[in-house]
């Protein structure tokens, strides 16, 4: 039997395989990318699953599913009593990302306690610039190693050549070139969280922006705020069979920006500003239904398969939604998943 993709997204959703291959050391994931280039295979990369939105006709090459696993660490504590030196931690691609905030925050690596409850995996994360509650994992990537598959050799980027932006990196602005196969973090070692960078997070743990708190309550906090908005996945609540956030935050002029809008300024003179504001002021407000698919009953951001959707159903109303948007603020939305198979 085909191996079916849908079993594999965190939509649910997804046609079959012709050819899987489930990669659980270096040496496979390698080889099994290599092999299908050198053959003129179409490769797909597949990790958590969960920012990937696959056609009902699934995929006619090679699904690699990475399932690489390890992590060390080579902490330098000067003392054992409010240690504040730093550690290096080295992740494979495959290790589960919120498995390794939990490490982390067990273990007072500080930097990543923000990022708690993202599905995924390590190796998903340098690729989107994977981001939320006030931190992004640039901000502690120290290199991410790579099987470059136009070189057909390893290459290491140092995180200063990784390219990261909003969401983005060098690695999506390149998407067949580069296989992640780990990625080397730097944190500060201590028990205080980094500074706190988003307002709601800091309202919820009682502190003011740039204030600091527990490692372990930024953790519960975040979690407790992710849950709140169908953003934690749970197998039994429809509104956390997503894809996540469906659409960034668009980044404009501040003369297109709509009266009343959020806005965060940016460096260069443009402002960010809030894809759900968007939505939900353009008449699609959550539990937004069509079909087998809809917006979250908690957060407008999140297209949700309601069960036995289909991709085409997911499309459609991305489609509805971006288009809405667009007549009523004039302002394009850009998915922030992957599409495979599917365009809007």
């Amino acid at each position: 039997m085909p191996e079916l993709l849908s079993d594999h997204t965190t939509l649910r959703l997804g046609g079959p395989a012709a050819d899987f291959v489930e990669a659980t050391t270096e040496k496979d994931l390698v080889a099994a990318v290599a092999e299908a280039d050198a053959a003129g295979i179409p490769i797909l990369v597949l990790g958590g699953g969960s920012n990937l939105v696959v056609s009902d006709a699934g995929f006619a090459g090679r699904v690699v599913h990475v399932a690489t696993r390890g992590v060390r660490a080579d902490a330098d504590c000067p003392d054992d009593l409010g240690c504040l030196g730093a550690v290096t931690v080295v992740a494979a691609a495959g290790e589960s990302w919120d498995g390794l905030v939990a490490r982390a925050v067990e273990s007072q690596w500080v930097g990543i306690e923000a990022l708690s409850g993202i599905p995924g995996l390590v190796g998903a994360t340098p690729i989107q610039n994977v981001g939320a509650y006030g931190q992004d994992v640039g901000q502690t990537i120290a290199q991410v190693r790579t099987w470059d598959r136009v070189d057909r050799t390893q290459r290491t980027f140092a995180a200063a050549d990784c390219g990261f932006g909003y969401r983005t990196s060098r690695f999506k602005a390149e998407p067949d070139r580069y296989v992640v196969l780990e990625v080397t973090f730097l944190m500060r070692m201590g028990t205080l969280s980094a500074p706190l960078a988003y307002a709601e997070l800091a309202a919820r743990l009682g502190q003011p922006v740039e204030g600091r708190a527990l490692l372990a309550e930024v953790r519960r906090a975040v979690l407790d705020l992710r849950s709140g908005k169908g953003m934690v996945l749970d197998p039994a609540d429809h509104d956390t069979w997503s894809a996540g956030s469906f659409f960034t935050n668009p980044v404009v002029a501040p003369a297109a920006l709509p009266d009343g809008a959020p806005a965060w300024p940016q460096p260069d003179g443009l402002v960010k500003t809030s894809a759900a504001w968007l939505i939900d002021r353009a008449g699609f407000t959550r539990g937004y239904t069509s079909g087998h698919v809809g917006l979250s009953t908690k957060h407008p951001l999140a297209l949700t398969n309601r069960g036995s959707a289909s991709t085409e159903e997911l499309v459609d109303l991305a489609r509805t939604v971006r288009d809405g948007v667009r007549r009523v603020h004039g302002i394009d939305l850009v998915p922030e998943p992957v599409l495979v198979g599917v365009s809007l």
